[in-house]
């Protein structure tokens, strides 16, 4: 008795469902409504998948029966839907042929506001194209690096103190994160033959934060190997490059330095940016510490080592590297204070760009 009474229910659900389906399918007012009532009849947690959970109960001389009666309306759902679905559409069409037409006399739409360059991107473009115009080459590399080119090739000793923890970024692999552009001029040398000048721009991290140093920086490495290369043609190439940025009129002067890749090395400093006057004259201010002079990069001539670790002779070759920091270069072209405000991407202070 049991049994007569569950395929009983069964058949009476499936009845009462098929007699129901229509009239919400017609009630239907939209194409996601009437998706919403197909969904609670068909759909894995639906109505009709809850009936036929009942199916295992039935007696098995019973369960074909129930399954064709099953089949039957669910195909009969199925058309009703796409038969709903295609009425909704012809409805949208026609009452879209049968509205009023577009007034073309109506002003336009103001359009929306654009966005602007930052001006990291507008210095790094313009440094680009600048040593474009010179004969440099653009060459990549990984952010992520290996020790061996990040340091131990640029004769970096092994107790610098760029390669401590608290000076660098480094992964549980023995890798990290670049320092120093300088990684895509040991890839280039240790790849490329003789005679070679190319620039390398892009990201580079070391654990510094505060008015004047981020975390995450971006630099362009440039390098120049040949035969016969001199000092003079590192002096040539930079102060054309300072000058062409700045202005023509702009002074440009080396300071000696050391750095472990290069040898003699030296640093450029441009007139100070902040206090110049129309006649030329520099006073010193604060920002220059009084001097006149601010610091634009660093630079010198590859050290022999550096030539041997990458499979160049140093008897036959020579040449010259130098580094520039990007937010450096754009703090004192629009002169900016903070180089914070470069990476908190407030639209106010993008907008002036």
């Amino acid at each position: 008795m049991a049994d007569d009474s569950v395929v009983g229910t069964i058949f009476a659900a499936l009845d009462s469902l098929g007699q129901a389906f229509p009239a919400r399918f017609a009630a239907a007012g939209t194409e996601q409504a009437l998706r919403d009532e197909n969904a609670k009849i068909l759909g894995k947690k639906g109505e009709l998948s809850a009936v036929l959970k009942e199916l295992g109960k039935a007696p098995p001389e019973t369960k074909k029966a129930i399954g064709e009666r099953a089949n039957t309306l669910k195909q009969a759902v199925e058309r009703a839907f796409d038969e709903c679905l295609r009425a909704l559409e012809r409805a949208k069409r026609d009452a879209e042929l049968n509205a009023p037409p577009f007034d073309l006399t109506l002003p336009e739409r103001p359009p929306a506001p654009l966005g602007h360059k930052h001006p990291i991107s507008i210095v790094r473009e313009e440094m680009i194209s600048i040593f474009a115009t010179l004969g440099f080459a653009v060459h990549d590399g990984p952010e992520v690096e290996l020790e061996l080119n990040n340091f131990t090739k640029l004769g970096f000793p092994p107790d610098h103190p760029a390669t401590d923890m608290q000076d660098s970024f480094w992964t549980t692999s023995g890798k990290l994160l670049r320092t120093h552009t300088s990684n895509v001029q040991i890839r280039a040398m240790s790849t490329h033959k003789p005679p070679m000048a190319f620039i390398a721009p892009g990201a580079v991290y070391r654990r510094d934060d505060d008015i004047t140093h981020s975390p995450m920086f971006h630099q362009i490495e440039g390098f120049l190997v040949d035969e016969r290369v001199t000092f003079a043609e590192l002096k040539g190439v930079l102060t054309e490059f300072c000058q062409r940025l700045y202005g023509p009129r702009t002074p440009v002067r080396f300071r000696p330095s050391y750095f472990p890749f290069t040898e003699p090395s030296a640093e450029v400093d441009i007139g100070c940016v902040f206090c110049a006057r129309p006649d030329g004259t520099r006073p010193g201010c604060n920002r220059c510490k009084g001097t006149g002079w601010v610091e634009i990069l660093g630079s010198g001539m590859i050290h022999p080592v550096v030539f041997e670790n990458c499979g160049i002779d140093p008897e036959k070759y020579t040449g010259f590297a130098f580094g520039i920091g990007v937010e450096r270069v754009a703090m004192l072209r629009y002169g900016i204070d903070d180089i914070r405000a470069l990476f908190e991407n407030d639209p106010r202070f993008l907008a002036q760009f």
